[in-house]
This record gives structure tokens, sequence and C-alpha cells, in this order.
């Protein structure tokens, strides 16, 4: 069985941050693009592997990983060397798992109401993320010891976490503050971060021209 994960792909997709984890841990991929414009993420070849219908997905060693939280966290896992994510028996694991899925549970949903001006609930405390200001200000402060979230070592947290806040600075639902923005330049000036930024734009073009 190969040790070459197949990543299934679109460079306006969510995969974004798992291209750049796949370039950061060193691990050996191949892409295969899927091009949203012919429909082929809900062609049956593809919801075989993902019912959703969604990217990213990935295939290691026989077995289909979805949601990007997820194949960060196994990546970070399966490629030790890159220290991308703190042993099972170090303490800092339950820090790195606490910002795994805040980027998960919180940052998503938060970023995407702002995005789309979701109106304010009847019952503000039964969303799950709080609110929005709640959402940033718990970054900001897990950022003041800093320079990242686990101290001074970058993490796959930071790099999810980072690409989300990207993201939403990107499409304007976010503003960032002087510390978030000096963060997501500490994090996206990294040479992993620049090669799959570069390969993204590639990506784009070939899909253009398809």
């Amino acid at each position: 069985m190969s040790d070459i994960i197949t990543f299934y792909h679109n460079p306006m997709s969510r995969g974004r941050m798992v291209h750049w984890m796949l370039e950061e841990c060193g691990a050996p991929y191949e892409v295969k693009l899927v091009d949203f414009s012919k429909g082929q993420h809900k062609a049956p070849a593809f919801t075989a592997l993902n019912p959703m219908g969604k990217l990213p997905t990935i295939v290691h060693k026989g077995v289909i990983i979805t949601e990007a939280a997820a194949i960060i966290t196994y990546l970070a896992d399966a490629f030790p060397a890159a220290g991308l994510s703190p042993a099972v028996n170090d303490p800092k694991r339950g820090v790195f798992l606490r910002w795994m899925f805040f980027g998960a549970g919180c940052v998503d949903s938060a970023l995407i109401d702002k995005m789309f001006s979701r109106p304010a609930p009847e019952r503000p405390g039964a969303i799950g993320y709080g609110s929005f200001d709640d959402t940033v200000n718990a970054i900001t402060l897990a950022l003041k010891p800093g320079p990242y979230l686990l101290g001074e070592k970058f993490s796959a947290a930071d790099l999810y976490i980072s690409a989300q806040l990207g993201w939403g600075a990107f499409m304007k639902a976010l503003q960032p503050s002087p510390e978030i923005g000096a963060y997501l330049e500490r994090c996206r000036s990294r040479p992993a971060a620049q090669r799959s930024t570069a390969q993204g734009e590639a990506f784009a073009k070939q899909l253009q021209a398809a």
C-alpha cells in the first residue's frame, strides 16, 4: 500500500489550508483537482469518498479522511518529524487540541455568520461560539504571551487558525487588530505557506483553462 497521500483539492476551497499543511509537514502527496464548475465534487466517483461532496478530502494508506481540522491533526500526528503537534503525553497536547476544536467549532461559524451578516439570534446563549467578538478576543488573549498559540513554537493549530483568520480578512468578515495582523504575517511568511500559495495560483489557472 502506497504511503503517498491522494489530495482532492480545489484552490477555491478550505483545501488551501490542507495544501499548506502537506507542504509544511513534508508529506508525499499527489493532487487530484476537483472542478466545481463541472460538478465533479458531486459526481458519484467523488461522493463515494465524501458523501458531502466537499473539499478537502484525502486518502492515505486506504483510509479516507475529510474535514479540514481532522486532516490537519491527522497529518501533524502522521508526520511527527515536522514537529507540528505536541506528543500525546505532552501536557501541551491539550492546548493544541483546544485550538483545533476551537477553529472548527467557533472560528469557522463566527466568520461565516459575520460574512453573511446573519441577524443575532433570539437566544445568543444557544450559539456554540458565543459571539464574534468573544471568539476573536479569545484568540487575541492567547497570542499575548506569543508569538504563537502554544508559545514560542509554531504548530498545526497556528496553521489552521491563521488560515481561517486570513480568509476572514480577505472576505472582509474580519478587520485584523494589530496583534492579529502581526500574527497572520508571521504565519503566512513561512516558506511552506508561500509554496502552497504559489502552487494554488497555478492550480486555479489550470482549472480556468480546462
